[in-house]
This record gives C-alpha cells, structure tokens and sequence, in this order.
C-alpha cells in the first residue's frame, strides 16, 4: 500500500513522536489531474487511440470547474480500469518516467511548494496519499521531495494490468494509508497536519490533529465552514525548475472559497463524465 520515497533506512520508527504532513495531490499539489496529464505520451506510445486523447482533454476541462460524487467515481473507476486492461506495467512506468519533469514540472502550485519546504524545515515528513496510481503517485512524490507516497494498486499479472484494483487509495482508505504509516514511523496524529481539496477526503482530514482545505470543493467547503477548519486557496502554477522554493506562510492565501474540484486526486484517472453521457 505504501512506498518510501526516500531511504526507508533514514525513517526508522521512531521511540519518540514524530510530525507528517500529509497532501493530496491533484488540486492540492498540482493544477490538474496528474493521470489524465500523461494522455499524450500514452497515445505517442500506442497506450490509447486519438479519441481517448481528446476525451482526456474534455476530462480536464471538467475537473477543472466541476467536481465527482462517491457513485461517479465509482463509475470512473471501473471504466479506466477497464481500459488499461492488459498494460505493459514497465511501459507504463518508462513512459512516466521519460515524460515527468516535462509533464508535471510546470503544474506544481507555488503555494504548494512553499507550504511543502515550511514543514520540512520544521522537521516534519511529506507524505503524498491520492487516488491516481502508485506509477504516477510515486514518482510525483519524489519530485517533491516527500518522505512517503501512497496511490492506487492494480493487480498485476505477468507484468500487465488484469484490470482489478487491488487497494484504491480513497475516502476511508486514504485515512486508513495514514493511519498506518503513523504506526510504522511513530507519528502523532494529533500533531500531523493534512491538506485537501475534496469532500471524500473527510476521514483523511478527521484523522489528523491539523486539517487544512485547500482549493476545496462545495462539500467540503460547507464542512470546513462547520467545524471551523482553515482554507487555503492554490492558484499559481510555476515550474519547479524556474524557482527554488521559499518557506513563506505569507505567500500562501487564506481563502474561504476554491475552485470545485474532483472527490480525491485522480479522480479523473477513473473516467470521464463525459464517457458516461456519450458512450
């Protein structure tokens, strides 16, 4: 379920607490859905056809301003597991690796990057827990310099996809990934922070001492009102290259309201509203 992403010998557990921050990832991290960015180099590399590519690009349009329900996701789920069906893993995971820095270097929030290097300084691990696969996840992960990164498992046969999931790393799961690496590294959970732009994500936020939204939908908008939770809002892509982060609390804007955005990150990574009407 879980991955180092640094040296797991320089994170033993520890006898005394320790700190995580724990991020979602896509609208919370990143500008877009970190799996539908890599729908052009699949194409290029035969994965899917033009029309997924297209599709892909009407998907990002709609998890740029709208959101996805618990059922939608379900149904989003099925559907592009559906399609990968039958993947060569170490293509996929090449192709990832290939395309990363130039893919998701430019998407990475500022605001993001600034809030990432203010925890480190603090001493406190990065922990990166979103829906997409562990083939995306992981490597964004480490791009950002996180200590741990956790994503959605398929099932793997004679290295290709068989097209089930094995854990999917949302809602309850994604508070249950945190819980556990809580157990393996010794962190108080009342002490750790996490970051979130979804509603689905309430058991990961409910698990922590230190719940922040950012960016967040209309439900979880209404609940961080609620109970009183801080909201942050992300709005500035910059390339990590471009700039070396500063710890800044200041250049990171309070905000009560965000943009709508899918029910966990990677939610797209599940299929297309627009598959749903027009298939």
């Amino acid at each position: 379920m879980l991955c180092d992403v640094t040296d797991p010998a320089n994170h033993p557990a520890a006898q005394q607490s320790r700190v995580a921050a724990f991020f979602d990832l896509d609208k919370t991290v990143i500008a877009k859905s970190s799996t539908l960015a890599f729908s052009r180099p699949f194409f290029q590399e035969g994965l899917i056809n033009r029309r997924a590519v297209l599709k892909s690009a009407y998907a990002q349009f709609v998890f740029m301003l709208a959101g996805a329900d618990a059922d939608q996701m379900d149904r989003m789920r099925a559907h592009i597991t559906s399609l990968c069906t039958g993947w060569d893993v170490e293509q996929v995971n090449a192709i990832v690796e290939e395309t990363l820095h130039d893919i998701v270097d430019p998407l990475v929030y500022k605001e993001a990057t600034q809030l990432i290097n203010e925890h480190k300084e603090q001493g406190h691990d990065i922990v990166v827990l979103s829906a997409s696969g562990e083939e995306v996840v992981a490597p964004i992960a480490k791009l950002l310099g996180a200590t741990h990164a956790a994503g959605t498992r398929m099932v793997v046969s004679e290295g290709r996809y068989t097209g089930e999931v094995e854990f999917y790393c949302s809602a309850e799961n994604k508070a249950a990934a945190a819980r556990e690496l809580a157990e393996k590294y010794g962190y108080d959970l009342s002490e750790c922070h996490a970051y979130s732009d979804s509603v689905t994500d309430l058991p990961l936020l409910e698990t922590v001492g230190h719940p922040t939204v950012v960016n967040p939908d209309r439900g979880l908008r209404k609940e961080a009102v609620q109970r009183g939770w801080p909201a942050l809002a992300f709005d500035h892509p910059v390339s990590l290259r471009a700039r070396i982060p500063t710890p800044s609390r200041a250049a990171v804007t309070a905000a009560g309201v965000g943009m709508g955005a899918v029910a966990a990150a990677g939610a797209a990574w599940w299929g297309l509203r627009y598959w749903r009407r027009h298939r």
